[in-house]
């Protein structure tokens, strides 16, 4: 474990130096990637507010059931001094104590139904939160793979048409969000182009496709290795806004925020540093 952890924060402060020449190559889809990011904080928002909202509801939810159940031991203290009552009154018959005793048993009844209806509504309410919660994560994931995703390959960097259409090939799976074909299609390239220009942007879609997978070590070591064996590469500081949701999704908020914290360092004026200031806010909250 304590390897493990040493590898991470080791891969922590490695990654850097990459998307910012793909940003400036093309301002439209800078202008465009903003835009997204604008809509999305803003549903982010709305969505943060839902929960706040359902909070709300569960806390006054809670609060009924608790009545309910002060009700109920109120009631079954009276049934019990009724009976008592019952059985000391003999000017009175029998009927008319069973008859209260039946009221009262009743009402008891239709409370502890109403309290079970409660219950209810506040476990529907609890995974209606549960489930905002998710979306809330998942447009946070959104946000952040954004700008790695919008990368233009360049593929006349391939050298021959056979190196271009493998790769090719592999990045159709990946287009069509088939994550698994893309990792095996991409590393079949790397096995027969392992100098080609384009392997580097073949390693960094495999990372991709496990973070998309939700198998978030095997991303961040994917990641690792566009750093590792190519440093200058302009998808380094996409790898490391990768790793960072990778260790995000795993719980790891220290290693997340050394992570994004590098990033935006290194890069400060990159769309990924935008990301990752956004996702430390996130992490601070």
């Amino acid at each position: 474990m304590v390897k493990i952890i040493q590898k991470r924060l080791y891969v922590a402060t490695a990654i850097s130096a990459g998307i910012w020449f793909s940003a400036c190559v093309n301002p439209q889809q800078v202008e465009l990637l903003e835009r997204e990011q604008r809509r999305l904080r803003g549903d982010m928002s709305t969505l943060h507010s839902d929960v706040d909202g359902f909070r709300s509801t569960l806390a006054d939810t809670r609060a009924n059931i608790q009545q309910i159940q002060r009700e109920i031991s109120a009631i079954r203290e009276r049934i019990d001094e009724t009976k008592v009552q019952v059985g000391r009154q003999l000017g009175q018959t029998n009927r008319e104590g069973d008859q209260r005793v039946k009221n009262l048993e009743g009402r008891l009844a239709k409370l502890e139904e109403d309290a079970k209806a409660q219950a209810e509504l506040l476990k529907t309410r609890e995974a209606e939160l549960k489930q905002l919660r998710d979306s809330l994560q998942a447009q946070a994931t959104q946000a952040t793979l954004k700008p790695q995703s919008d990368g233009v390959v360049d593929l006349t960097l391939a050298e021959s048409d056979n190196v271009r259409r493998d790769y090719e090939t592999a990045s159709r799976a990946l287009d069509k969000k088939d994550y698994r074909a893309a990792i095996v299609r991409f590393r079949e390239f790397l096995k027969r182009n392992p100098k080609s220009r384009l392997a580097v942007y073949a390693q960094f879609s495999i990372g991709e496709s496990h973070l998309a997978l939700k198998e978030s070590n095997n991303a961040i070591v994917e990641f690792d290795e566009v750093r590792r064996k190519y440093p200058q590469s302009d998808r380094v500081a996409a790898s490391l806004l990768g790793q960072g949701a990778a260790f995000t999704e795993l719980g790891e908020k220290l290693n997340a925020r050394l992570v994004l914290q590098e990033l935006v360092e290194k890069y400060p004026q990159s769309p990924e540093a935008a990301a990752a200031r956004q996702r430390l806010k996130a992490l601070e909250s």
